[in-house]
């Protein structure tokens, strides 16, 4: 990388560990996102087509999946299969940048569209059937963005049933401080940690990285007063600090950054969240420093947070350098 600019932020130049031929998902993204190179460029081209292939972490997640598009049972795709079921690995399919045209892949989405979302709100819950959909009572906020999230990701933006997804996270997302009583009213009246008297931080920014997969120009005016709602919330916490009082970090889980995050957060996917928004604001650089701060003297960062032993298999080596958090500090501070 040339001097100047956010690389001078780099105790070292980590690109070509991180844009080897080790994991075609890393190098396609970090092709197209930090050296900027086009779609049709052959390099990219090549890299995200090796994504599906035999042996990648895709792969092997699609060889565990049942012929219903589920894994483990249909039943266990969110609680009693954690982090084994469906919804899991859809989000994690979505991370990694597989190919949502791909029929397994197209089995799933369709799966989880009709076991998981509530007919009645567009809401996701954590159980439901076949037949009628996801239990009411069971929606839940971070579920509801996350599955928003991947389907997306996976080309499913322009279906009805993410479009009502969408509508949901703008209606039903709250985004207060604490500052009064919670709706007395479904769905605020279930789920103690997710509609308590603070708004459940990782559950908004879920919300907020789905609608940062709409493109601006087809966003709705309730998707963008939640955007705006939303990103004042994380900014006034400085994303990873307590409002009323900045000097006191919020949770110290946020400070320890993971892959994938599933239903949590930490303050680098903040960054990554409100910089697909087109977020830039001074109120981010603690969190900006905080990333700074945790690469290693070969310009890598290391996987802090982990559900590695609950996974198929376990996503790199926890405590050691990671090219997925490697790459996301770089997207992070390119960007910022």
């Amino acid at each position: 990388m040339e001097a100047g600019g956010w690389p001078d932020l780099l105790r070292a130049d980590p690109l070509d560990w991180l844009l080897d031929e080790t994991n075609p998902a890393i190098r396609y993204l970090g092709l197209r996102d930090i050296l900027d190179l086009p779609e049709n460029d052959q390099e990219v081209r090549t890299a995200k087509r090796r994504i599906m292939e035999e042996g990648g972490d895709v792969s092997r997640i699609l060889a565990r999946q049942k012929p219903g598009g589920f894994w483990e049972t249909e039943e266990d795709f969110y609680v009693r299969a954690k982090y084994r079921g469906t919804v899991w690995q859809l989000i994690i399919l979505a991370e990694m940048g597989a190919d949502g045209s791909d029929p397994r892949i197209q089995r799933s989405c369709q799966f989880i569209l009709d076991w998981s979302q509530d007919r009645e709100s567009g809401g996701f819950a954590y159980q439901g059937s076949r037949s009628s959909g996801g239990v009411h009572s069971g929606v839940m906020p971070c579920l509801t963005g996350n599955m928003v999230w991947s389907l997306i990701r996976l080309g499913w933006g322009e279906d009805p049933r993410v479009e009502e997804g969408i509508r949901w996270l703008a209606e039903f997302q709250r985004t207060d401080d604490g500052e009064t009583e919670p709706p007395a009213s479904w769905p605020y009246t279930r789920f103690e940690s997710c509609w308590g008297r603070h708004t459940c931080t990782p559950g908004l920014v879920k919300a907020l990285k789905a609608l940062g997969e709409i493109p601006a120009d087809k966003r709705t005016p309730e998707a963008n007063e939640l955007i705006s709602r939303g990103t004042e919330f994380l900014l006034k916490h400085h994303l990873f600090k307590r409002s009323h009082d900045l000097d006191r970090v919020a949770k110290p889980q946020w400070t320890r950054f993971g892959f994938p995050t599933m239903w949590g957060t930490d303050a680098l996917e903040m960054v990554r969240v409100l910089l697909k928004l087109g977020i830039r604001d001074g109120r981010m650089q603690e969190a900006v420093d905080l990333i700074v701060s945790k690469q290693d003297e070969q310009g890598r960062w290391n996987l802090e947070n982990t559900y590695n032993g609950r996974f198929h298999f376990n996503i790199e080596r926890k405590g050691h350098p990671s090219r997925w958090i490697t790459l996301h500090a770089l997207q992070a501070l390119k960007g910022f």
